[in-house]
């Protein structure tokens, strides 16, 4: 989308397609789970967890990071992941706020 086009969207509107894109695949999903249940930071345990690659897992905790929802810091050779805390209670505020606005149909669709 151009940047034009993108700026008619609120601050909220384009948080939330960031974050919506970064929940839309479940190994994305999966490497949020497995973080959130650790109380400290990840460094190359989630390979042996997923059934993807170490290289597909790098670029999976890219776009969770550039959504904001991870946070990554460099150890040696390596980049320990966690859940970004700040940012993932704006998530959790913004999909919460959307999904109340959103009404429900009355009587389901008609299609």
């Amino acid at each position: 989308m151009a940047a034009h086009k993108r700026e008619q969207f609120t601050t909220a509107e384009q948080q939330i397609a960031l974050i919506a894109k970064a929940l839309g695949h479940p190994a994305r999903v999966a490497i949020l789970q497995l973080l959130a249940q650790r109380q400290s930071c990840v460094c190359g345990e989630l390979v042996t967890e997923l059934p993807i690659s170490q290289s597909t897992v790098s670029q999976h905790l890219k776009e969770l990071k550039a959504a904001g929802l991870v946070q990554g810091e460099v150890d040696g050779p390596r980049v320990c992941y966690c859940i970004d805390r700040a940012s993932w209670d704006r998530a959790r505020q913004l999909m919460a706020g959307l999904l109340a606005e959103l009404p429900l149909p009355v009587g389901g669709c008609a299609c």
